[in-house]
């Protein structure tokens, strides 16, 4: 096609004309500075302040448990035994812990509120269920993430084996430890020998450890102690029975707030690093998973957040269900920190009584993986838990309904008031 004179005109007018942005910045003799150099300082600042805001998040977790323990103690006095009676029943404590974390959506809030209710009074032996069942109201979350998946009966069978490879770890776990507990007391020895010899006792010589941990324990008593003065103060007008309940439902609600402020405030810093972490163990070695899935909830401070990550990469077909198993066990152990820095709002006699009960939660999940994965046999059972009923739900879909509404709503509140 033959080209105008007025078209070479126009032709030759926008070959001469320089790119504005980049002309601008050579004639000026500046190169460009990439975007990244000057959002760095903000990132920095904006990073400072959401650890700044994790610390006043542990603070404040470590006073709302304090608060929680004299509220107990305020409104059951000497009662407390006698109050929480209709707990004996190791099944109803169990139901109470599973439909509490349910409710919740974090077994980190159930285990906090637990050990502050131990050391306010509540008998150890009645927590021990609440904990376990805990660990079972916690696996809700990653199988509630698997039901978005079921419009693709291929991923949504992958994701569903993925979640609930948790709920049935956890239920067996359950089935085996709890009738032990009942009959042996093995949670609750195991966990007051080790915090006797972590915290002291009266009846053994003080060592350099139990001399440390003594001396930060106090250290924290004392650095959160006047806050916790000040909720009481605050409440102090009402007669001591109402006191100590306004007490117990304001501290659990601000621990609620609080731990999910805190994950949110680590995710925005550490979940880079964490599904670096992620990447780079799963698959390698079931011990390297289990440690990667207990030190990610560490840095995220959150199982739920942990295992409802890996929901999504098993749907896909990226990982294997066994190799997502012993991530979530790692999950398990890595959620207990969340309760034994709960302790740390007690010292002298309390503070030992608070550490037992969060040592419990701690000693179960390590015994658990242990002897589930440990035996060959029985570390299948939960993998083929979950394919039957992954398969089972992708081709009736009610049943992954009917598996979230019966084992963690109905099954709960029938045996709470049926027992």
């Amino acid at each position: 096609m033959a080209v105008t004179p007025a078209e070479r005109q126009v032709t030759a007018r926008a070959a001469d004309a320089p790119a504005p942005a980049i002309t601008n910045s050579l004639e000026q003799g500046k190169t460009p500075a990439p975007q990244h150099q000057a959002q760095t300082p903000v990132s920095r600042r904006r990073a400072l302040l959401n650890w700044a805001a994790v610390a006043a998040g542990v603070y404040l977790l470590i006073t709302a448990v304090g608060v929680i323990g004299s509220g107990f103690s305020l409104a059951a006095g000497d009662q407390a035994e006698e109050l929480f009676s209709f707990a004996a029943n190791p099944i109803i404590g169990l139901m109470i812990g599973i439909a509490a974390t349910a409710l919740t959506q974090s077994s980190s809030t159930t285990t906090s509120v637990t050990v502050g209710l131990v050391a306010g009074g509540l008998p150890l032996g009645i927590a021990i269920p609440i904990i376990l069942g805990a660990n079972i109201g916690t696996t809700l979350t990653n199988t509630l993430v698997s039901l978005a998946m079921v419009r693709d009966k291929d991923q949504f069978r992958r994701g569903f084996a993925a979640a609930t490879v948790h709920d049935f770890f956890n239920l067996l776990a359950v089935a085996i430890f709890l009738p032990l507990e009942m009959a042996f007391g093995l949670l609750e020895r195991t966990a007051t020998a080790a915090s006797g010899l972590l915290g002291g006792s009266e009846s053994a010589e003080t060592g350099l450890i139990e001399t440390i941990l003594g001396g930060f324990g106090a250290l924290i008593k004392g650095a959160t102690g006047p806050a916790g003065d000040l909720v009481e103060a605050g409440f102090s007008p009402l007669p001591d029975v109402w006191a100590g309940i306004a007490m117990i439902v304001f501290a659990i609600v601000l621990i609620l707030l609080v731990i999910n402020m805190i994950s949110r405030k680590l995710k925005a810093v550490l979940v880079g690093r964490a599904e670096r972490v992620l990447h780079a163990s799963v698959g390698r070695s079931p011990i390297t998973s289990i440690g990667s899935g207990a030190l990610v909830t560490v840095m995220v401070q959150s199982s739920s957040t942990t295992t409802a990550l890996m929901v999504p990469l098993a749907g896909s077909g990226k990982l294997s269900l066994r190799q997502i198993y012993p991530f979530t066990l790692g999950a398990n152990i890595g959620t207990t920190i969340t309760a034994l820095v709960a302790a740390m709002a007690f010292d002298g006699e309390l503070g030992t009584i608070a550490l037992t009960a969060a040592l419990v939660h701690l000693f179960f999940n390590l015994f658990a993986t242990a002897v589930i994965f440990g035996i060959p046999g029985l570390r299948e059972v939960p993998l083929l838990g979950a394919r039957w009923l992954s398969e089972l739900a992708a081709r009736r879909t009610l049943a992954a309904f009917a598996w979230v509404g019966v084992v963690f709503v109905a099954v709960p509140l029938v045996l709470i008031f049926a027992l």
